[in-house]
């Protein structure tokens, strides 16, 4: 195994974690490298459109973790990947892959991260964003109406049928794993400096070795 080290950032739907992700990501910059889980949902090109819209993305058999765990081994092993790319849009992976090298840090960040023993076995840390269930709701509804151009009724009828009980069944029980919870997403500075100085200092640890 080289250096590089895996740092696991799960939590709710619409809980802050992409904005934690962005500011981690803007300040490590070339050290760290960013991984969202939902580019290893499973690709679904053998169903309709109308089919493809009515499945449930928020439970583990959702995602292609064989994959993930592959590409993932083969980071810490110092090779190039080519991850999968999702679209929203279609609700299907997309033809594209994105080709990423290994850095000092790979982030990894989803609802699912730390529910996969096998995924957990090889991250450094494990990180959970925690935040008000109404507050998710809010900013999912924001999110998925404006930049995914979904309706308000498609948003509401998919979190009360799938997200928020796949959020209670499978999300919420996998904070027992994290090493740092950060309560109040993006709204807590202190937890995210705390954070950016753990992973600072697993950076210098590899400096150092």
């Amino acid at each position: 195994m080289s250096d590089v080290k895996i740092v696991a950032i799960a939590g709710g739907s619409a809980s802050g974690k992409s904005s934690i992700v962005r500011e981690i990501a803007g300040y490590f910059k070339d050290d760290l490298t960013v991984i969202g889980h939902d580019n290893y949902y499973k690709a679904h090109d053998d169903i309709s459109f109308e089919q493809r819209k009515t499945l449930n993305y928020d439970y583990p058999g959702a995602f292609d973790n064989d994959l993930f765990y592959k590409d993932l081994i083969k980071l810490l092993d110092g090779k190039e990947i080519d991850m999968p790319t999702y679209d929203y849009n279609n609700h299907t992976r997309s033809k594209e892959t994105v080709r990423i090298k290994p850095t000092k840090i790979i982030l990894i960040e989803g609802i699912l991260v730390l529910y996969d023993e096998k995924i957990r076995s090889i991250t450094d840390t494990k990180v959970f964003v925690d935040a008000d269930s109404d507050v998710r709701l809010q900013r999912r509804i924001l999110r998925d109406t404006k930049e995914r151009g979904r309706s308000l009724e498609s948003v509401l009828t998919q979190y009360i049928s799938q997200v928020k009980p796949m959020h209670e069944t499978y999300i919420e029980p996998s904070k027992k794993y994290a090493d740092i919870i950060i309560p109040r997403g993006a709204r807590n500075l202190k937890g995210i400096q705390i954070l950016k100085r753990h992973i600072k200092h697993l950076i210098e640890e590899d400096n150092e070795g």
